[in-house]
């Protein structure tokens, strides 16, 4: 008897904790669909006529920029940065987890304390960079500054989920013949695959996500989604619901990736959790 009455009472705590997370984004998509005035009056109003303005507004038929650029930027800039991070954090989380190498556990602890610097800290020494490379403003500048700041969680995921691969699979592949990059590619990914899906959403998510560089290192050719939905805050006027309509659809892509992976998401961050 205690142990139903403690299993739903955990139920039921899971559930506040959904709901409690889920109402932010319930509150944001009601305000997107109200008039300005509506979604700035306080206390809010929940019978308040419904419209599309803001959404109007952000996809530029009221006369505004066109949000298409920006949004093919952050997809050409995250899905690219996420394919590299894979293709090099493979092979290194191989050589750490299987194919271990000396002092493995100290190059994690390298991997890892990269993470530890503020991202501030390096804003500057990039711009002066990319200003004497001619690197402004471009869109492979931010790629190459995704892969190279999500390479380091990635490989210490995917060490993790390559520790859990059989031995004796790899071993009957070389016996057979197979050469390293025929085992990472015909035996290892397939194997390591809900890990990769892991892996890959979630640097995807980081650079879809990433405001501070983007912000600083482009203009207008390179601009991305996070970087266009700051232009609707002004110092003057309403802007609630455009800038609510414009975070539901810039929140978009992530939330079909995130419901497309969700099977492998959770196989991927529950592998080696029971034995």
């Amino acid at each position: 008897m205690t142990a139903v009455l403690r299993r739903n009472g955990l139920g039921l705590l899971a559930w506040l904790a959904g709901i409690v997370f889920f109402l932010p984004i319930a509150w944001m998509t009601l305000t997107s669909f109200h008039s300005e005035q509506d979604a700035a009056t306080n206390p809010p109003s929940f019978t308040a006529a419904l419209t599309l303005d803001g959404y109007r507004e952000f996809f530029g038929t009221g006369g505004g920029a066109s949000p298409w650029p920006a949004l093919v930027n952050s997809l050409v800039a995250s899905a690219a940065s996420t394919l590299l991070v894979l293709l090099l954090a493979l092979p290194a989380a191989y050589a750490l987890s299987i194919r271990r190498v000396r002092k493995w556990t100290d190059v994690l602890f390298f991997f890892l304390s990269t993470k530890m610097l503020p991202a501030v800290a390096g804003l500057l020494p990039l711009y002066l960079f990319a200003k004497n490379a001619g690197l402004l403003d471009n869109i492979w500048l931010l790629v190459l500054l995704y892969t190279s700041m999500n390479l380091p969680i990635a490989v210490w995921m995917m060490q993790s989920f390559l520790a859990e691969i059989p031995v004796a699979v790899i071993e009957a592949a070389r016996v057979d013949g197979a050469r390293l990059p025929t085992i990472l590619a015909r035996v290892v990914a397939p194997i390591a695959l809900p890990g990769i899906a892991a892996t890959a959403l979630i640097c995807f998510i980081f650079s879809w996500n990433e405001l501070l560089f983007a912000r600083v290192l482009t203009g207008v050719v390179a601009e991305t989604a996070p970087v266009f939905l700051t232009g609707f805050i002004t110092s003057q006027g309403l802007f609630l619901a455009k800038v609510c309509a414009a975070s539901l659809v810039v929140s978009l892509p992530v939330l079909a990736a995130g419901f497309a992976a969700q099977d492998k998401l959770v196989q991927g961050l529950s592998l080696g959790a029971v034995k």
